[in-house]
């Protein structure tokens, strides 16, 4: 019996590679993404919370996350709204997208898992006007409590679904989330570029490989 269902990741999988949109972003603040990197350790280290692990899971406001990078920049680097900054650099996957419409013509049962903001919710929707059409389950880890690659989302997601971890295929642009995946009991494919995701997810999804 092959895997009946496909969890796909948004940000990175079904659209242009996330770091060159927050390569941009930082630019546009004066800044860099090394830095940012180094605010966010650095605020992680003082307060003993990762401020955008703590974001994700919606225990902390987007204004309250930008503050405790900002303290930890140098003096004088004022960051914009992230979310604005963050999507209008994005782009749509469309072949990727296509896949999965194929997918979901063939009946398999898909559905989004994604680390993501409460507060970005009107602004990642509509650049998947289908995606209601396309998922029957989406799982957000700002609305759940819970992010990849913690077990508890891959567990929220197969409950939603219905179905155990080998009946799906799973699909993430993080090598950890897919290991994660992999220990829930799902096929991982880890999206290193699209045709090779889609070529990857084919084959987990030939017969005899959910047996």
């Amino acid at each position: 019996m092959s895997p009946s269902a496909v969890v796909c990741d948004f940000g990175g999988v079904l659209t242009t590679p996330l770091v060159h949109a927050l390569n941009a972003f930082a630019e546009s603040c004066a800044t860099t993404l090394a830095d940012l990197g180094r605010a966010m350790a650095a605020s992680s280290e003082r307060t003993g919370e990762h401020p955008l692990h703590a974001l994700e899971r919606g225990e902390v406001a987007e204004a309250e996350f930008m503050r405790r990078v900002s303290d930890e920049l140098r003096e004088g680097i004022e960051l914009s709204e992230l979310g604005e900054g963050y999507f209008t650099r994005l782009e749509r996957n469309e072949p990727m997208l296509a896949f999965l419409a194929e997918l979901r013509g063939r009946g398999l049962r898909l559905a989004l898992c994604t680390n993501n903001v409460r507060e970005w919710e009107p602004l990642w929707r509509p650049m998947l006007p289908e995606i209601d059409d396309l998922f029957e389950v989406i799982v957000d880890s700002g609305f759940v409590g819970t992010r990849k690659p913690e077990p508890e989302i891959y567990a929220i997601v197969l409950d939603r679904l219905g179905v155990r971890g080998e009946q799906c295929v799973f699909i993430d642009d993080v090598e950890v989330n897919c290991v994660a995946a992999a220990e829930a009991g799902m096929h991982a494919v880890h999206f290193i570029d699209t045709e090779q995701a889609i070529a990857d997810a084919r084959a987990a999804l030939r017969p005899g490989v959910g047996a």
